[in-house]
């Protein structure tokens, strides 16, 4: 019997190590994107059962989504983090501004695929400014830290609007960008006048246990190895990032917004982000028919309603 034990404790170590190991390899393909050239990156139709059979086992090499030139009206122009990081960001101004919108993208997006929700804005007679996180579109970097190092990008455009005289910044975010908001209010003690969050997760385990989800994966203990090795291998105690708690320091005007079909965020999550707002001007909207998509675009009538009583309030 003794004999029999120390097999199957040493057959579980075993597994446990090697399920490690591929954790770890997961952990670091979800945090990293690479621009075209920089990693061999196979499209789908020239992979082998091999090819699939390593990205089961050692994750998925992701490439940078690049964004287009801008129109004539946009103006590009790139912010520099503290590590030298290089952000492209589009401008847009409108005649007879009410104020400028600050806009964030999600894990894996770009600025250009918030272009709806930023035409949206100018035609209600707001500036707009997309930018692109590190590691994302055409800004420099390869590392994703989902939210974590991404605060300081958030900061950088607040003050960059600020230093051209804004007196009236809005911050705008999906899913991660919306998350990041959260963190960099929290960190920086950013002052802007109104919020739009749109389905940002309540913890980084949350946000990764969404994930597994829609892999058909169970989330335990998947879920706390993948946020303990994604926040080891990048620097950072990624336990710590949770914009549940982050939203207790947001003070001002808060439009929280969610998609009812969410397979990624749950509604658990919103309600306890909209409880710990502090902000005394808050209101929540549920979009029936949305899931983890772009609202504007989903149900546009809605949220172009929804958006703009919140602005002009």
């Amino acid at each position: 019997m003794r004999r029999i034990l120390k097999y199957l404790l040493r057959t579980a170590v075993v597994l446990f190590i090697l399920l490690n190991i591929v954790v770890i390899f997961h952990a670091y393909k979800f945090t990293h994107f690479y621009n075209n050239g920089e990693i061999k990156i196979k499209a789908k139709q020239d992979k082998s059962g091999w090819d699939i059979t390593k990205e089961m086992l050692f994750g998925i090499n992701a490439q940078k989504n690049k964004d287009g030139l801008p129109d004539s009206a946009v103006n590009a122009l790139t912010l520099y983090t503290k590590d030298s990081i290089a952000l492209e960001a589009w401008q847009a101004s409108v005649d007879s501004s009410k104020g400028t919108i600050i806009m964030f993208h999600g894990h894996g997006g770009t600025k250009a695929g918030n272009s709806a929700e930023a035409a949206a804005f100018r035609k209600m007679g707001y500036n707009t400014f997309q930018i692109d996180f590190r590691a994302h579109g055409n800004s420099g970097g390869n590392t994703c830290t989902i939210g974590y190092d991404e605060a300081e990008d958030v900061k950088l455009a607040y003050d960059y609007i600020k230093s051209k005289g804004e007196k009236n910044i809005v911050l705008w975010g999906i899913s991660m960008g919306a998350a990041t908001i959260t963190k960099a209010v929290s960190d920086y003690n950013l002052q802007p006048q109104k919020i739009i969050l749109e389905m940002p997760f309540g913890t980084i385990k949350d946000a990764v246990k969404g994930r597994l989800k829609l892999m058909g994966l169970p989330p335990q203990p998947i879920a706390t190895l993948l946020t303990f090795w994604g926040g080891t291998i990048n620097g950072f105690w990624a336990f710590k990032m949770q914009p549940q708690e982050f939203a207790k320091k947001i003070t001002c005007p808060v439009l929280l917004q969610w998609g009812a079909n969410d397979p990624r965020v749950s509604r658990s999550e919103e309600d306890i982000i909209y409880k710990n707002l502090s902000a005394a001007n808050k209101k929540m909207v549920v979009y029936e028919t949305a899931a983890h998509e772009s609202l504007c675009k989903k149900e546009n009538e809605k949220w172009e309603i929804e958006v703009q009583q919140f602005l002009e309030k």
